[in-house]
């Protein structure tokens, strides 16, 4: 099927420039607080983004280009030596062998197609950015409150520490264990709250913002899971991979520039006409035919540097047997890809699963039964610490199993070259 670069370039240009408006992002840093939001504006500002559109765009120009003929040749010459002619004008138009220009328009349109798919990819490749990013700030934001969750329960523990010891009910060590795991805490929520700037800037960096822009925290995370047979998605990786489809255009080229290869050794030709201005005519006043001679010309170029044509024959031939071998290193690559996603992915929903249905709940009961043991006198301040600390560790590992799952779909939208289907995930375990 023949494609048609320029008209679906015109058609993304127009878009682009109808929509600009509508899709700005509002000044207001305030407004990225949906995935979308970053989504939306990165689309708009990326700069590599940016220069992939304009590299297609480039590719596109070749097209026509590649169509034209050679620029008409004219000659002029004046005879010093006195004759019966004193000048000659010649116009000469040359016309590549029969199927050149369709070959070299088609291997312009092919190559343009192949940036097209290159700029495809690497929107996809910057969508997997963002979201990546965009996850791990969320991560961020879900820690730090659950870190300060549990520094204001061990604020309560060492309240509790301090009654029992006022009533001498307690030994103080408790009340000094309770101090060292608030200032452990503490330093912990420092480095979390400190991580933000870093995290900022590689968001801004893909937003092309300055590094130090302010960004609001995310809303809560809506974490996604689907069940995904690696049959299907290789599937869906050969049918829409943007590299891909762009390694399949670059072979479409390779082609034709084999073809090209081969006609080098055949001549172009060129027809002209020319003129001669005689001084017989000049004198009498008279231009007819047959004083002023109209010649017309056919001309040859000459290939007989036939070991050149030939080796240029087998360049072409050797790049489109190395392009086709790439695409099944691709292919491979891409697959092997897969399968090691797809295993992180399920493994990351096995962990959610653990973490909010069984070792979550059994760890918030833990903590609620040694905080009513130790006010009892039947275990010691550090049994009450030591389940919350594990409290505190395995709601950060449900956090991050859970931004690793998104992050993960992410990937596999990216290779797949399409979104997949999703279902929301339970939301995450409430604290008590």
């Amino acid at each position: 099927m023949k494609q048609q670069p320029l008209f679906v370039v015109g058609v993304v240009v127009l878009v682009l420039a109808s929509c600009a408006g509508a899709l700005q992002p509002p000044a207001d840093a305030n407004s990225f607080l949906r995935l979308e939001d970053y989504l939306r504006y990165a689309a708009l500002n990326n700069a590599a983004l940016k220069a992939s559109f304009e590299t297609w765009k480039a590719a596109v120009e070749a097209v026509p280009q590649a169509k034209a003929l050679p620029d008409p040749k004219f000659t002029y010459g004046y005879f010093i030596k006195e004759m019966d002619t004193e000048q000659q004008f010649e116009l000469m138009q040359e016309f590549p062998w029969f199927g050149t220009i369709r070959a070299r328009t088609d291997q312009a349109a092919a190559n343009a197609n192949a940036a097209q798919k290159r700029y495809e990819a690497k929107k996809l490749e910057l969508f997997q950015q963002v979201k990546h990013a965009f996850y791990e700030y969320g991560y961020l934001a879900k820690a730090i409150q659950i870190a300060n969750e549990s520094l204001d329960l061990i604020k309560h523990f060492e309240e509790v520490a301090r009654t029992k010891y006022a009533g001498a009910t307690s030994s103080h060590p408790d009340v000094i264990r309770a101090q060292i795991e608030l200032a452990i805490l503490e330093d912990r929520l420092k480095s979390l709250k400190e991580l933000r700037p870093a995290i900022t800037a590689e968001l801004n960096s893909i937003l092309n913002r300055p590094a130090d822009a302010n960004l609001p925290w995310p809303q809560p995370l809506q974490y996604q899971q689907t069940s995904i047979d690696f049959a299907k998605l290789y599937a869906l990786i050969v049918q829409n991979n943007p590299d891909l489809k762009a390694v399949d255009y670059e072979i479409q080229a390779m082609r034709n520039a084999e073809t090209l290869a081969k006609k080098k050794s055949l001549p172009n030709i060129g027809v002209g006409v020319s003129f001669m201005d005689t001084a017989q005519a000049t004198a009498s006043g008279m231009s007819s035919s047959r004083e002023n001679p109209i010649l017309a010309t056919v001309s040859l170029n000459l290939p007989i540097w036939t070991e050149s044509y030939k080796a240029a024959e087998r360049q072409a031939r050797a790049m489109l047997l190395g392009t086709r071998q790439e695409k099944i290193q691709l292919e491979n690559a891409l697959g092997a890809e897969a399968r090691q996603l797809l295993y992180e992915f399920d493994d990351s929903v096995r962990k959610i699963r653990l973490y909010r249905d069984i070792v979550i709940p059994k760890t918030k009961e833990m903590v609620l039964a040694s905080e009513s043991a130790y006010q009892a006198a039947t275990i010691d301040f550090l049994s009450l610490i030591d389940a919350q600390d594990k409290l505190l560790n395995y709601e950060l590992l449900y956090e991050r199993a859970a931004a690793e799952n998104a992050q993960n779909l992410a990937k596999l939208e990216r290779i797949a070259g399409t979104s997949l289907p999703d279902k929301n995930i339970d939301t995450a375990p409430k604290r008590e």
